[in-house]
């Protein structure tokens, strides 16, 4: 099975996403970055002479958050593969732990690498500012997936080099011990099992790594699995998300309700990431709602704890369409080019080599960017199950970005979430109708600011 690319938010990461938009640190560099990566000819040139090993040389750096590949060797690895192709050409890497804070600090300067993973705090209107062009969509897109994703005016400014899909981590043996077999089809469903799980083992039934926070954020990437519509993201900009029958409140209701019915952590305050994945892979927790992008981690947490990676599932947003569960794939963070680089030619070269034949995708089990590329085989019960993919139209992001930023709601941050199981266990004032209608008070008035009502 493939991944259809529907004419279409972003994914589950492997560091945190909760970062500030720009405000005055990158306003300063808007006007360092005034060049927009030359024009059509030097773009192609640049191609096309990044495509001819005998032409590209020099050393680049690449800044990436993958500080644990880094450190293990992993990355040197690639870069090896990468030499044996582009002989000329050295590549350097420089792992930044708090990726986000850091590198949108560097982009007041010229000076933020050779190759980097676009921030998720740049705007996208802002890209020609600070990326080197890749290409026309239209051209692109026959080839890769996600590219509407990165998109200025028809120019694509980034490539993922993998897709993910949010959905949750489980231990299949705590499930079954539960007496539970089956996926879960509706919230209710899944409740229900949370509730078999707490009272026949003694695994935690969901896991809401509260005080790390950044987890809380995927559960927006839930969107459009529950309506299995390539519109979810659109609808945003003129419909209120928190309305009876809306996804986002059939989304933050389901964690609502795990954490009101004390199907969570006794003590959400004291959750910790890192120290999850062991316990998970133990059969200490039962679930976590994350993205495909961790089962890789989890596997390797088995491993490390002497349990089977075996044990790790992954199971869709428990819910149908027309008999169907439903699956939003999404791109990880894009490599882009510095507009700045004065190695534009060996930068493209390495961002179209890491995306065709590094086999990142593949070592990180997860969807391969390229179209036609089968799915990994840790989604091997997607493709038994019949679990549809679909990728979100992007069409009105940006307005969608602005209304959110405007009703300070945060989709892309953890707060609002922090705050929704802060009501849900007692530790705040209020109950889930009035804390939903406040968010659906602040969007809708902002929706009227942005003109889109």
């Amino acid at each position: 099975m493939t991944v259809p690319t529907v004419t279409t938010t972003r994914a589950g990461r492997r560091t945190p996403p909760s970062v500030p938009l720009l405000a005055t640190a990158v306003a300063g560099a808007l006007l360092v970055a005034g060049c927009t990566g030359g024009g059509a000819a030097s773009r192609g040139e640049e191609a096309k002479a990044a495509g001819d090993p005998s032409k590209v040389s020099g050393t680049i750096t690449v800044l990436t958050h993958r500080t644990d590949w880094v450190q293990d060797g992993t990355m040197k690895k690639y870069a090896d593969a990468f030499r044996k192709v582009y002989p000329k050409v050295t590549v350097k890497f420089d792992g930044i732990t708090d990726y986000e804070g850091e590198v949108k600090i560097r982009m007041n300067t010229e000076n933020y690498g050779d190759v980097l993973m676009i921030p998720a705090a740049i705007k996208r209107n802002d890209y020609p500012k600070f990326f080197a062009s890749l290409g026309s969509r239209a051209e692109r897109a026959k080839k890769y997936q996600f590219t509407a994703f990165t998109t200025v005016d028809d120019k694509v400014y980034g490539q993922s080099p993998i897709g993910v899909t949010p959905g949750f981590l489980y231990n299949r043996k705590v499930w079954e011990r539960a007496g539970v077999t089956e996926w879960p089809t509706t919230p209710a469903a899944f409740l229900d099992d949370l509730k078999a799980i707490k009272s026949r083992t003694d695994a935690v039934p969901y896991y809401t790594n509260f005080k790390d926070m950044w987890p809380l954020t995927s559960w927006t990437n839930a969107l459009g699995s529950v309506s299995c519509d390539a519109r979810a993201n659109n609808l945003l900009a003129t419909t209120d998300p928190w309305a009876e029958g809306s996804e986002l409140r059939a989304i933050d209701t389901l964690l609502y309700d795990m954490v009101r019915g004390k199907l969570v952590e006794k003590d959400p305050s004291t959750t910790n990431w890192e120290g999850s994945k062991p316990r998970l892979a133990k059969g200490e927790i039962a679930t976590m709602w994350l993205g495909s992008w961790a089962i890789t981690q989890f596997r390797a947490a088995a491993e490390q704890a002497g349990t089977d990676p075996d044990d790790i599932g992954f199971m869709p947003y428990p819910a149908q369409v027309d008999g169907a569960f439903c699956a939003v794939a999404s791109p990880d963070y894009a490599q882009a080019v510095n507009v700045h680089s004065k190695r534009k030619e060996a930068a493209r070269a390495w961002v179209d080599w890491f995306t065709e034949k590094s086999g990142y995708a593949a070592d990180n089990l997860a969807l391969s960017p390229l179209k036609g590329d089968p799915l990994p085989d840790v989604l091997k019960p997607y493709t038994d199950r019949g679990v549809k993919f679909i990728e979100l139209d992007q069409k009105d992001a940006a307005l969608v970005n602005e209304i959110d930023n405007a009703a300070e709601v945060g989709l892309q941050k953890p707060d609002y979430r922090q705050d929704l199981v802060d009501v849900a266990r007692g530790a705040a004032q209020g109950d889930l109708d009035g804390f939903l209608s406040g968010l659906s008070r602040r969007w809708t008035e902002a929706e009227k600011s942005a003109g889109a009502r």
